[in-house]
């Protein structure tokens, strides 16, 4: 099944509606939550399985929304062949993983906000495939893998290109700043993608198509990257890994970009140029 947050809460696609958790609930006596990460965090979905006589909200009156704050991000690097050749960089025997801030997330078909030009003035946008735990794990088998996956999603990761440049070791910040990471609109069950090294991964730059990939290219395939980062530390329901991009698009001010995967879904995104504005 296909899941979204909406301006008026989650929802499960259906009939080319989103039927409300709150409908469902008033329909059928059931217990929902309110909030996708609660649902996967249950990992009861019996619920939506039956949504006869239940009306969707039309797709055109929907505004999705961030579907949940994830309690880790981890992305990977240098994952294709394709961009590694692509940056002139060697790819790495293990998994290059790094870990994103909810600090740094925006909403499906929001917007980019550049940073000052001070801060970076060179930026990529690369679309991915997220991969959504649905299980409290840690060690797991690799045959066992398969049953710690709630879901796959669209993901868009964004780097200061400029920022990584001057210093490897400033990965973390190039790819930290507001508004450099997002996920959804759709989260897709695992039981929908029943061969997920046939996906094909692509980033859309204004209209035209940067990059495109199939998931079997990647060096650290999508369950091997469970299994491994299960090895050092405890995944949780709602964790997220973000699997890495075949080339990213370099944007500015006024673009459009996406990521796009059939059968999981597309996330697009407006960028925008920011000012040095002080909070404090």
């Amino acid at each position: 099944m296909k899941l979204m947050n909406t301006q008026h809460g989650p929802a499960v696609l259906h009939d080319g509606a989103a039927v409300l958790f709150k409908e469902i609930n008033a329909k059928r006596g059931a217990a929902l939550p309110a909030d996708l990460l609660s649902l996967i965090q249950s990992g009861d979905l019996s619920a939506l399985h039956d949504l006869r006589g239940i009306e969707g909200e039309p797709l055109s009156g929907i505004t999705p929304q961030l579907p949940f704050t994830p309690p880790k991000i981890w992305c990977i690097g240098l994952n294709y062949k394709s961009h590694a050749e692509d940056i002139n960089a060697v790819q790495p025997e293990e998994p290059g993983s790094f870990m994103k801030p909810a600090s740094c997330l925006f909403p499906p078909g929001g917007d980019i906000v550049l940073p000052p030009a001070e801060v970076s003035n060179d930026v990529d946008a690369e679309g991915e495939l997220g991969v959504v735990i649905g299980r409290r794990c840690r060690f797991v088998p690799a045959a066992h893998v398969p049953e710690v996956i709630f879901g796959y999603t669209t993901t868009l990761d964004l780097t200061a290109l400029d920022v990584l440049a001057k210093n490897t070791r400033y990965l973390t910040r190039s790819k930290s700043i507001d508004t450099f990471f997002s996920f959804g609109p759709v989260i897709v069950t695992a039981d929908e993608v029943p061969d997920v090294a046939a996906l094909e991964v692509i980033t859309g730059h204004n209209g035209g198509i940067c990059s495109r990939d199939f998931v079997h290219h990647m060096r650290h395939l999508p369950y091997e990257l469970v299994r491994f980062h299960s090895d050092f530390f405890t995944l949780e329901p709602g964790d997220l890994i973000s699997t890495g991009c075949p080339k990213g698009a370099r944007i500015k001010a006024g673009d459009v970009v996406e990521s796009r995967i059939d059968g999981v879904g597309r996330l697009t995104a407006n960028v925008t140029q920011g000012a040095r504005i002080p909070i404090y």
